[in-house]
């Protein structure tokens, strides 16, 4: 199995130690809420144990693969962008996950792009709440 199937199977399993599996150590991830990227796999796996129980009714629809440019490092890298619908705070959600991988396979870079703009400021506000609730771990990057 690819890491993309891989990946989407530990989203639909909210299996937290597969996606620790298919993390490198020094991922980014840059989310459509912060400008500034949540970076190291502590931090990562901290926001998607938040994502995991915000995102309801959370399905993959689709997806791409090629290469594209890194925002970390400008290289060109094997990627996937997988196309997804879900809901959170009420609202109706349209997005994509563009993975980056390294020469192992591995997701090296993480970016998501979510619609509308209501569905942005509901998604920050939950996953703000869901981080604060969980004391702690990483915080997220300032805005």
């Amino acid at each position: 199995m690819n890491t993309p199937d891989r990946f989407r199977a530990a989203v639909d399993n909210q299996d937290l130690a597969a996606l620790d599996d298919l993390f490198t150590d020094d991922i980014r991830l840059y989310s459509p809420v912060t400008f500034t990227p949540f970076e190291g796999k502590p931090a990562v796996l901290g926001l998607f144990r938040v994502l995991l129980r915000t995102f309801e009714d959370f399905r993959y629809i689709g997806h791409h693969t090629g290469t594209a440019q890194t925002s970390g490092d400008a290289t060109t890298a094997p990627s996937a962008v997988l196309l997804f619908r879900a809901r959170a705070g009420g609202k109706e959600i349209h997005g994509i996950d563009l993975l980056h991988f390294d020469d192992d396979g591995r997701i090296k870079e993480f970016t998501v792009m979510v619609r509308p703009r209501s569905a942005v400021h509901a998604l920050g506000e939950a996953v703000l709440a869901g981080l604060v609730a969980d004391g702690p771990a990483p915080a997220p990057p300032p805005p």
